[in-house]
């Protein structure tokens, strides 16, 4: 690791964790299964996913697995709505370019 670029592994470890939950919003994944995907054990995980449960990132199904939670699902709604209305502003500045060429 550089001396310039400190990171926090315990961090980054948990950051690893929510992107492996990433496609499993309505099923969820079992601690087990994040274990083994990202080869940590049961008990780290646990800590992991009850970081990301505290801040909202993750939650606990009724099935006992893990899936995206509220927070993490409003940030990528968030992002997905600003790119939406920037396509729509790119879309009606190319149409009235267009309709400007004919000029």
């Amino acid at each position: 690791m550089n001396d310039k670029t400190r990171t926090s592994e315990s961090g980054a470890r948990v950051l690893r964790v929510m992107k492996a939950l990433k496609g499993h919003t309505l099923n969820g994944l079992s601690n087990g299964e994040l274990a083994k995907a990202l080869g940590e054990t049961p008990a780290t995980i646990n800590r992991c996913i009850n970081t990301l449960i505290a801040e909202g990132l993750a939650s606990q199904l009724d099935t006992g697995r893990f899936a995206p939670g509220m927070q993490l699902l409003q940030i990528a709604q968030a992002t997905a709505n600003e790119l939406d209305s920037a396509q729509a502003r790119i879309r009606e500045i190319n149409q009235r370019m267009l309709a400007g060429a004919g000029k």
